[in-house]
């Protein structure tokens, strides 16, 4: 599934997303209501994981009424340090599907997760492609073809092209690629992008004629047809 979690505190936000990703998961963070409720509007996810008390004027609380106000029916997991009966009430009557205190056994987050997931699947129909312009990447197979050709990619080629689907037609940043791709959360000063980025043009892009890769000056790249 393709997870938001908006959580302020790094040491939680990092324990949940590594779990994620190790789960299969691909998931993308936030630590602060102002920027989750942008990316909650304007991408698409399967599932979003929402610390009750965020910085930066936007609770989790204020952040859930104003996407379901938008008719957004994202399935919602609250995360909180308030275990009262009232406060988990006011969290679902605000939209919420499930409500977690913290501290929380991962395991017991990932069943629940996974719980939201298959109740969403049961609403809509699973995601199982991704395309652009002669570009297919089959995510149950695992495997991407262009213009009927198929494209054997490495397993860390084959996420940071579907990433780059995903975001199709908006700027990836590095720190994007480091935190989405590599599950790192912070810099480690390498050209590691740059030779996957490098890898992947003489995959998808040089045979075909026409790229989708392209590089956005001081910015990062981005997948686009011409």
């Amino acid at each position: 599934m393709h997870i938001l979690v908006v959580e302020d505190d790094p040491t939680v936000r990092n324990f949940v997303a590594k779990g994620l990703k190790e789960a299969g998961h691909l998931v993308e963070l936030t630590d602060n209501g102002k920027d989750g409720l942008f990316m909650a509007v304007s991408e698409k996810f399967d599932l979003i994981i929402l610390d009750r008390m965020l910085p930066g004027g936007i609770d989790g609380v204020r952040l859930l009424e104003t996407i379901r106000a938008q008719n957004n029916t994202t399935p919602v997991l609250l995360l909180s340090a308030l275990a009262d009966v009232d406060d988990r009430v006011q969290g679902l009557k605000a939209g919420g599907d499930d409500y977690v205190t913290k501290p929380f056994a991962f395991s017991e987050l990932l069943a629940r997760v996974e719980a939201l997931g298959r109740r969403g699947r049961t609403e809509a129909a699973p995601q199982t492609k991704l395309e652009l312009a002669d570009l297919e990447i089959d995510l149950l197979s695992r495997t991407v073809r262009r213009a009927g050709q198929k494209i054997d990619l490495q397993p860390r080629e084959f996420r940071l092209l579907e990433y780059l689907t995903r975001h199709a037609g908006q700027v990836v940043t590095r720190t994007m690629l480091l935190e989405g791709v590599w599950d790192y959360h912070f810099d480690p000063q390498t050209n590691v992008i740059d030779v996957h980025v490098s890898r992947l043009r003489q995959k998808v892009d040089k045979p075909f004629g026409t790229p989708l890769i392209h590089t956005i000056r001081n910015a990062g790249y981005m997948l686009r047809a011409e």
